[in-house]
C-alpha cells in the first residue's frame, strides 16, 4: 500500500500551521488573533483558509462547540520534511552539504546550534 502523500502547505496555510503546532487546538478567531500580530488578516480570509485545509487534510475540525475547533493534523516534523525535501531537490540538486552550507551562511548560528549540529553528525557517523 503506497504512503499517503502529504499535501505542501501554501505560505498561508503554512503561517497558520504553525500558531495551531505551537498553541493547540484553536478557533478561527484565535488564529486570526494571532496573525494580525504580525500581520493584517481579515477574520473571512482566515476562515477560508482554514477551511481549504481542512478539505485538503491539513487540518481537522471538531464541530461540536459553537465555534469551530480546528487542529493540525499532520505533524510539524512531517511538513519539515516535504518542504526540506523540495528545496534540496529544486534549489541544491540535491546536494544536503550545499543546502547546510547555505543554511549556517546565511544566518547567525549560535554556539550552542552548532553544538547541536556537531552531535547530530556524531551520531550519524556512528550509525545511530
Amino acid at each position: 500500500m503506497a504512503k499517503k502523500q502529504i499535501p505542501k502547505p501554501t505560505d498561508s496555510e503554512l503561517e497558520i500551521l504553525q500558531i495551531l503546532w505551537r498553541n493547540g487546538a484553536c478557533t478561527v478567531k484565535t488564529v486570526n488573533e494571532s496573525l494580525n500580530e504580525k500581520k493584517e488578516t481579515g477574520y473571512t480570509t482566515t476562515l477560508k483558509i482554514m477551511q481549504i485545509m481542512f478539505e485538503k487534510g491539513l487540518v481537522q475540525r471538531n464541530e461540536n462547540e459553537r465555534s469551530h475547533i480546528y487542529s493540525a493534523v499532520i505533524k510539524e516534523t512531517d511538513i519539515q520534511k516535504v518542504l526540506v525535501n523540495k528545496l534540496l531537490e529544486t534549489a541544491f540538486s540535491g546536494s544536503a552539504a550545499k543546502l547546510v552550507m547555505q543554511a549556517l551562511g546565511n544566518s547567525h548560528t549560535s554556539k550552542e546550534e552548532l553544538k547541536k549540529i556537531r552531535e547530530y553528525l556524531n551520531q550519524i557517523e556512528r550509525g545511530e
